[in-house]
C-alpha cells in the first residue's frame, strides 16, 4: 500500500494524506481527515520516510501494565485498539521502578502516539517527563492514589451494593472484605450510603474474615444481608450457609460483587454486581487514542452497575411475618449457683456468679427473635446501667424496643436465681419498674398489636395491665398465650381474653389445688380458656381441649439448669403456630427447644436458634418439619 493508493482510495491528492500523516491538516475539513484516517488505519498503512522521533502517526499505542497476565482489562484495551486499527506495544514493570523507567524510554524510541499507563505508584508520575519531551500522550489508568487516573469507581459500586439492600428494606447488613486493591475505596462507598440515607452505621457489622462471629450474627438475626467484596468470598460464605442448613434468600439474602472473567453459576440464589473489566479495558483504549488523534478532554469512565439476580434480593426473613408482641417482665438476672437451694435457717455458699438479661419478657422476646419471628417488646426499665444493658440486648436481636418506658426514679428489676447442681432452682423477684406498668402503657403502644399473630405475657406484672393487652389482643384478633408465674389466682376477667394456658405442676397445683391435670385443665377450659397445656418437667408436657387431650414426652437432653424451659417452651410454641404448623407438631418442636434449654446454664444464654433446632429435629424426627 502507498500513500498514492491511499489518496485514490480516499478521493483526495496525495498532498492531502501527507498533511494528515504529518499532522498539518488544520486547513482540512473533519470528514475528510476522518475518511483518510479510517484508510489509514484499515490497511495499517506506515509512510517508508517514517523514523522515530518524526512528527508522524505511528499508529502504534504503548501499554505499560504492572502484569500481563491475562484478564479482560487488558483483553478490551487489545480488542478496541485492533477495531481501530491500531497496534499496541506492551510493557511489564512488575514491582521494578527502573522496569517502568525503561519501558517509557522504549515507546519514546518507537514513537507510539499514546500510552496507557498503570503506574507503580504515585511517584511514578515523575517519569512522565519522558514522555512529554517527545509530545506523546499518556492515560494513568487503575491506581487509586493518581486524582486523574482512569478508574473504576469502586466507591459507587460500594454505594450501589449497600443501596440494593437497603431498598430491599434491610437494616441490619454485613460487609464482608477481601483483600483486594479496591477494598477501601469500596468500602468507603458502602458507608456513605447508610450517612446519606440516614441509617446508622454498625462498623462492627464490618468483617475481614469469614467468621464464627458473622455465622452467630446470622443465626440470632443481628444480621439480615450481606454484602461480599469479591465473588470467591461469597461463594465460600454460601457454602458455610448451605452446610448450616440457612436458606438463601429466604433466611439471609447475599450480594456479592463479580469480576467479568468469573462464572455467573446462575443456579446459585446470589445477586451480583459485575465489575466490568472488559468494558473498561475498551474503555481505556479509546480514550487514549482520543487523546493520540489530539480530540480533547477524555471522557469518564461510567459503567452500568445493574443488579444481576435482582429476584434474589428478598426482604428481610421477618419484614412479611406477622410479628409476636410480648408484655411482660424485664429484669437483669443474677445467677447463683449453689450445691443445695436456700432453706430457712442454713446459709449456703455460692461457687459462681454471672449476670443476664432476663424476666419472662426479655426471655420470650429474644427466644421468639432467634427463632426467626419479628417481636416487639412491652414493659418498663429503670433509668440506670441495667436499663443500658437490657437495651443493647434487645438491638442485637432485632427486637423493636420502642415500648418500653425508662422510669426516672424506679431501678431496673431483679431476679436472684438460685441453681444447684441438678439443675433445680429457685427464684426470688425484685420487681422494681416492672411494678409501674400500667393500663395506659398498653393504650399507648396500641399499634403493637395492629399487625402481630400472638400476644405473649405472664403475671409478673399487674393484672390491670394484662387484662388491658386482653382486650386490645382482642380487638386485633390476636391469639394469647399466658405463663401464670408467681401467683395464686387469676382474674375471671383475664381469663376470658387467654387462648392459651402455659402454667407448670407447680403453678397449676396453687391455682388449682387438690385436683387431677384433667379437671385443674378443665377449670380453665369451663373459664373461657381454649387450650390448656401443663408442662410437667423431664415427664413432658399435658395438653386438654375441649377437643382433646394428650400427653407428650420430653426430650431425653441432660438437665442442667431448668430455669429457663418454660419459656423456650412458649415461645416456640408461638413461632411455630403463627407459621402455620399443628398444635401437636408445635408442641413436639417446642418440646426440642425446651430440652435445648434446660441442657445449658442460664436462661438467654440456652435459647436455641432456628437453624440449630431444625437441623437437630430433622435429624431426630424428619417428618416433623416441611422440606
Amino acid at each position: 500500500m502507498t500513500i498514492k493508493e491511499i489518496a485514490q482510495m480516499a478521493g483526495v491528492s496525495i498532498s492531502t494524506v501527507s498533511k494528515i500523516m504529518n499532522q498539518k491538516d488544520a486547513s482540512i475539513s473533519a470528514e475528510t481527515r476522518e475518511r483518510v484516517l479510517r484508510i489509514i488505519k484499515e490497511f495499517n498503512y506506515a509512510p517508508y520516510s517514517h523514523t522515530p522521533g518524526s512528527s508522524g502517526r505511528s499508529f502504534l499505542l504503548g501499554l505499560l501494565v504492572r502484569s500481563c497476565e491475562s484478564n479482560n482489562t487488558l483483553k478490551g484495551i487489545l480488542e478496541a485498539a485492533r477495531s481501530k486499527g491500531y497496534a499496541v506495544l506492551i510493557g511489564e514493570t512488575g514491582k521494578d521502578p527502573l522496569a517502568e523507567q525503561k519501558a517509557l524510554h522504549k515507546f519514546r524510541q518507537h514513537h507510539v502516539d499514546a500510552v496507557l499507563w498503570e503506574p507503580l505508584s504515585k511517584d511514578s508520575l515523575l517519569n512522565g517527563s519522558i514522555l512529554e519531551e517527545a509530545e506523546i500522550p499518556y492515560l494513568p489508568f487503575h491506581s487509586l492514589s493518581i486524582e486523574d487516573a482512569c478508574n473504576i469507581d469502586f466507591f459507587k459500586i460500594g454505594f450501589t451494593a449497600a443501596s440494593a439492600l437497603i431498598e430491599a428494606n434491610h437494616r441490619n447488613i454485613a460487609c464482608l472484605l477481601s483483600h483486594e486493591d479496591y477494598t477501601e475505596q469500596f468500602l468507603a462507598g458502602y458507608r456513605q450510603c447508610f450517612l446519606d440515607k440516614g441509617i446508622p452505621f454498625q462498623e462492627q457489622l464490618v468483617f475481614h474474615t469469614l467468621n464464627d462471629h458473622l455465622i452467630d450474627c446470622i443465626a440470632s438475626r443481628a444480621v439480615t444481608g450481606i454484602v461480599c467484596s469479591a465473588f470467591s468470598t461469597g461463594l465460600r460464605l454460601y457454602e458455610r450457609l448451605n452446610h448450616l442448613h440457612f436458606h438463601v434468600p429466604q433466611d439471609i439474602t447475599l450480594l456479592s460483587l463479580r469480576k467479568d472473567t468469573q462464572e455467573a453459576f446462575d443456579f446459585l440464589p446470589i445477586s451480583t454486581i459485575m465489575i466490568p473489566y472488559l468494558y473498561y479495558g475498551r474503555h481505556l483504549c479509546q480514550s487514549v487514542i482520543h487523546l493520540a488523534e489530539d480530540k480533547g478532554p477524555v471522557p469518564r469512565f461510567e459503567a452500568d452497575l445493574s443488579i444481576e439476580h435482582k429476584e434474589y434480593l428478598s426482604v428481610p426473613p421477618l419484614h412479611n411475618l406477622r410479628k409476636l408482641t410480648v408484655v411482660g417482665s424485664i429484669n437483669i438476672d443474677n445467677y447463683l449457683k449453689v450445691q443445695e437451694l436456700p432453706v430457712t435457717g442454713k446459709t449456703v455458699s455460692t461457687t459462681d456468679f454471672s449476670l443476664f438479661p432476663g424476666g419472662k419478657g426479655i426471655n420470650q422476646s429474644i427466644g421468639a427473635s432467634l427463632l426467626g419471628s419479628r417481636v416487639a417488646l412491652i414493659g418498663a426499665v429503670g433509668n440506670d446501667m441495667d436499663a443500658n444493658h437490657i437495651f443493647a440486648a434487645l438491638d442485637k436481636h432485632a427486637i423493636h424496643s420502642g415500648s418500653i418506658r425508662r422510669c426516672p426514679d424506679t431501678a431496673t428489676g431483679k431476679a436472684y436465681i438460685f441453681v444447684q447442681p441438678d439443675g433445680n432452682s429457685m427464684i426470688s423477684i425484685l420487681s422494681g419498674a416492672n411494678a409501674t406498668l400500667c393500663p395506659e402503657d398498653i393504650l399507648r403502644n396500641e399499634d403493637a398489636f395492629k399487625d402481630s399473630g400472638y400476644c405473649l405475657f405472664q403475671t409478673e406484672i399487674p393484672h390491670d395491665v394484662l387484662i388491658q393487652a386482653g382486650r386490645i389482643a382482642y380487638k386485633y384478633g390476636v391469639k394469647t398465650i399466658l405463663k401464670p408465674s408467681a401467683c395464686s389466682f387469676i382474674e375471671p376477667e383475664l381469663l376470658k381474653y387467654v387462648d392459651i394456658l402455659v402454667p407448670n405442676q407447680k403453678e397449676i397445683n396453687i391455682l388449682c389445688p387438690g385436683k387431677s391435670l384433667r379437671e385443674q385443665a378443665d377449670t380453665f377450659l369451663n373459664a373461657g380458656v381454649e387450650t390448656v397445656i401443663i408442662t410437667l418437667g423431664e415427664q413432658g408436657c399435658y395438653l386438654k381441649t375441649r377437643q382433646e387431650e394428650e400427653y407428650f414426652p420430653a426430650q431425653n437432653f441432660l438437665a442442667v439448669d431448668n430455669t429457663g424451659a418454660g419459656d423456650a417452651f412458649i415461645c416456640t410454641l408461638a413461632v411455630y403456630l403463627q407459621k402455620g404448623f399443628s398444635l401437636s407438631n408445635t408442641i413436639r418442636i417446642a418440646t426440642y427447644a425446651a430440652g435445648f434449654c434446660v441442657s445449658r446454664e442460664g436462661v438467654t444464654p440456652a435459647l436455641i436458634d432456628q437453624s440449630t433446632l431444625e437441623s437437630y429435629i430433622r435429624k431426630k424426627e424428619p417428618d416433623l418439619l416441611p422440606v
